[in-house]
């Protein structure tokens, strides 16, 4: 393995600004929703029982461009997402759509005279806002298809036959999601744990609003915790003799004080090779009994203590004690604070699935 490329950057901690949960009447209802469910159905696996998944299956390229709607894969695809959890939505109906265009639109529109969000993103007034299936990624039976959310307007300065433009973006998503929970919900509940929006603001603060309102839902900040991202960098790094990852790049805090920030680039062979050496002495030692095409958590925590090693060797600097804070890779990038950009389509399925799953356990019930 070459000498990787490092760096000590003496930096503040980026804070994670917890959202405040609504403690309005929509929260208190979805609470009391859920709890109910949860009576009603008794003490079911799917509510009581979600925990982390210790296996997954081997990350697999999936080309979904021959099934997904070109610009709404592209839309997906090279853009940094911000996530949030989402509870399960009450009486969502994906064949009201348009409808919900025409509601949210005129919530903003109310929110505006009252001078609650005024100058939203700096446009005109007259926005068009549609919603969308996006067929083609649902991967289980019991997963809703995705839906995408686009608010189209004019810039200010915009000439009167210029077209209108996207200014913000989100989706609501549910692949290869717990079957056992889903299964546990009432019907009148859709479940689409994981919101990515990419925009102004204020945008996402009254989409979001709009939603609790409506949906009698809850949302929340989702992190992509230090085991997340170990799980990306062993998942993204299986890819890589199908898919050059061109580098493996890791952020990692140490809680110092100052806290230190160390980047640690690693050459993507040799990263390869670390983590082939760590799949085929697993392989070994379970003389073939485990399941075939699975990655188990094992491996991963191998896998990122290899790595640890290396660097320590080189710096005399431990890492354990360090947290993941950022990983990226060819295939796309991830941060603590709950930023996601997927930059292949073939990875798109399995880089969601891992998020659906944090996305459901985040969840308060």
């Amino acid at each position: 393995m070459e000498r990787p490329q490092s760096s000590l950057l003496r930096t503040p901690l980026t804070s994670v600004v917890a959202q405040k949960r609504s403690k309005g009447r929509s929260f208190r209802q979805s609470y009391r929703s859920c709890l109910g469910a949860a009576s009603r159905l008794g003490l079911t696996p799917g509510l009581t029982a979600r925990r982390f998944n210790t296996s997954r299956k081997a990350t697999k390229s999936q080309d979904i461009a021959e099934k997904v709607n070109p610009e709404q894969l592209s839309l997906l695809v090279r853009t940094e997402w911000s996530l949030s959890y989402v509870t399960p939505l009450y009486q969502f109906r994906h064949t009201q759509l348009k409808s919900y265009g025409r509601q949210l639109s005129a919530f903003i529109a109310a929110e505006e005279q009252q001078g609650l969000a005024l100058e939203v993103g700096g446009q005109q007034n007259g926005l068009r806002i549609s919603f969308s299936v996006v067929q083609g990624m649902a991967v289980s039976d019991d997963d809703p298809e995705t839906v995408l959310i686009q608010i189209h307007s004019k810039p200010l300065n915009a000439r009167p036959d210029e077209p209108q433009r996207c200014i913000w973006s989100g989706w609501l998503t549910c692949i290869n999601g717990n079957s056992e929970y889903l299964r546990s919900l009432p019907k009148d509940f859709t479940c689409l744990p994981l919101f990515g929006c990419k925009g102004a603001e204020n945008l996402s603060s009254l989409v979001k609003s709009w939603f609790q309102k409506t949906f009698d839902c809850c949302f929340g900040p989702l992190e992509i915790n230090h085991t997340s991202l170990q799980w990306l960098v062993a998942l993204w790094t299986n890819c890589h003799s199908e898919s050059n990852i061109r580098q493996l790049k890791m952020l990692w805090t140490l809680q110092a004080a100052p806290p230190l920030q160390i980047t640690y680039t690693v050459n993507p062979q040799d990263a390869w090779e670390l983590w082939s050496s760590v799949r085929k002495a697993s392989e070994e030692e379970s003389d073939g009994a485990g399941e075939a095409g699975c990655i188990d958590i094992e491996e991963v925590t191998r896998f990122m203590q290899g790595l640890k090693s290396h660097f320590y060797r080189h710096f005399r600097l431990d890492l354990s004690a360090a947290n993941l804070s950022y990983v990226s890779t060819a295939l796309g990038s991830a941060k603590f604070s709950g930023r996601i950009k997927i930059s292949s389509s073939r990875y798109v399925i399995t880089t969601l699935t891992l998020l659906t799953e944090c996305a459901l356990l985040k969840m308060p019930i």
